[in-house]
C-alpha cells in the first residue's frame, strides 16, 4: 500500500517513467494504478489523440512496440495502456528490445494480472532499469482486516474489529469487492463515523448474530446453544453460508489453537503477533484453549480435514450439507 502511494504522488508531481510494467496476483492495485494514469496524466482535449487502449489478447508485442514509437500530437506525452497484458506471456519477452531504449515521450502501461514475468529473464532487469516494474501480491487472510482499517483511516473513518472481521469472512480476500462495500458505507455514513457490525447488516447484509465470526466464537466458548442456533440458520440459507467456507474457517481458527498451545509466552502481544491475529481476538484463544486441550484440538483439527472433504461432495453426495454441518458441531463439542 505504501509503494503504491508513493508511485501514484510520483505521478501526481510529474516524475514519469516510460514505461509502468503492473503485474501480480492480486488485480485491485494494478487496475488501481492503471485507472489513475489513464485519468491524470493527460488532459480531457490531449486524450482524443493520445491516449490509446489495447487489449492482450488482440494485439501482438510488436503492435505495442510500433505504438509505443509514435510521437505524440500537440502534447508532451501519449499514453498506452495495454489491459490483460497477461494474454501476451508466450511473447512478453520481445518487449525487452524496446525496454532498453523506450520512446521517451509515451508511456506505456501493461496490466498484467494474476501472474508474473520471470524475473530471471533479461525483460525483468531492464524494465528495473528503464520503467518501474510493481508487483501486486495477494493479500493473506489475516492481513486484510489490517488493510480494511488503513483504507478506511485515509478517508477519516474507523471500524470495529468484529466489523471488519465480518466482511473477511464473508467477502475472503477479493480487495475490489471489499472496496466496492466499503465505498458504499461511505456514501451512507458521514466521515468520523466508526462503522459497526449494525451498520455492515444493516447496509451489506451480513447478519451480525449468524455469521462464521459468531459461530466461532461460540464454538471457542462452547456456548452449545448459540452454536446449534447458527448452524441451523446457515442449514434454512445454504447459498449464503456455503459449508465449504464455514469448514475452512474452522480449520483456520482450531490450526491457531494448535500453534497457541504451543507457544511459551502466552502474553497478549506475543499471541498476537505469532498467530497474525488483531489483539482484540486474543481472548478467543485464550478461552478455547481451556476448552479445548492439545489432544483434543487435534482431533478436531483431523474432524476438519473429513469434513472438508465430504462438504465438497465425496463420499456424501445425497447429505444436505446442513446435516452435514449439524453432524460436525457434534463431533467437535462432544
Amino acid at each position: 500500500m505504501d509503494e503504491v502511494k508513493q508511485l501514484v504522488t510520483d505521478i501526481k508531481n510529474g516524475k514519469l517513467r516510460p514505461i509502468y510494467f503492473l503485474m501480480g496476483e492480486e488485480p485491485y492495485y494494478i487496475d488501481k494504478i492503471s485507472d489513475f494514469i489513464e485519468d491524470t496524466v493527460l488532459a480531457e482535449e490531449e486524450r482524443g489523440f493520445n491516449q490509446m487502449v489495447l487489449y492482450g489478447r488482440d494485439v501482438t508485442v510488436e503492435d505495442v512496440v510500433s505504438n509505443a514509437k509514435r510521437y505524440p500530437m500537440m502534447a508532451e506525452y501519449q499514453v498506452i495502456i495495454v489491459k490483460e497484458a497477461q494474454d501476451l506471456s508466450r511473447s512478453i519477452e520481445k518487449l525487452a528490445d524496446y525496454a532498453k531504449q523506450p520512446q521517451p515521450t509515451t508511456i506505456l502501461v501493461f496490466n498484467y494480472k494474476y501472474k508474473t514475468i520471470d524475473k530471471r529473464k533479461s525483460l525483468y532487469k531492464t524494465l528495473q532499469k528503464s520503467g518501474i516494474v510493481y508487483e501486486s501480491k495477494k493479500l493473506y487472510e489475516n492481513q486484510v482486516a489490517d488493510w480494511i482499517r488503513r483504507v478506511l483511516s485515509s478517508k477519516n473513518y474507523t471500524i470495529a474489529p468484529k466489523a471488519a472481521q465480518m466482511l473477511v469472512e464473508f467477502l475472503g480476500t477479493d480487495l475490489s469487492k471489499i472496496s466496492n462495500e466499503l465505498d458504499k458505507l461511505q456514501i451512507i455514513l458521514p466521515k468520523g463515523t466508526q462503522i459497526t457490525p449494525e451498520h455492515i447488516e444493516e447496509n451489506i447484509g451480513i447478519s451480525k448474530d449468524f455469521n462464521n465470526f459468531e459461530l466461532r466464537h461460540a464454538i471457542g466458548e462452547k456456548n452449545a446453544l448459540k452454536a446449534y442456533r447458527i448452524v441451523n440458520y446457515f442449514a434454512e440459507n445454504p447459498k449464503d453460508n456455503p459449508m465449504v467456507v464455514t469448514v475452512s474457517l474452522l480449520f483456520s481458527f482450531f490450526s491457531q489453537l494448535l500453534h497457541f498451545h504451543g507457544l511459551e509466552d502466552k502474553s497478549p502481544r506475543h499471541v498476537a503477533s505469532a498467530l497474525k491475529v488483531n489483539p482484540y481476538f486474543v481472548n478467543d484463544y485464550v478461552t478455547a484453549a481451556r476448552n479445548y486441550p492439545m489432544r483434543k484440538v487435534s482431533e478436531v483439527v483431523s474432524t476438519l480435514r473429513e469434513f472438508d472433504v465430504k462438504s465438497k461432495g465425496v463420499g456424501s453426495n445425497a447429505v444436505p450439507q446442513g446435516d452435514l454441518l449439524k453432524e460436525l458441531l457434534v463431533k467437535i463439542l462432544s
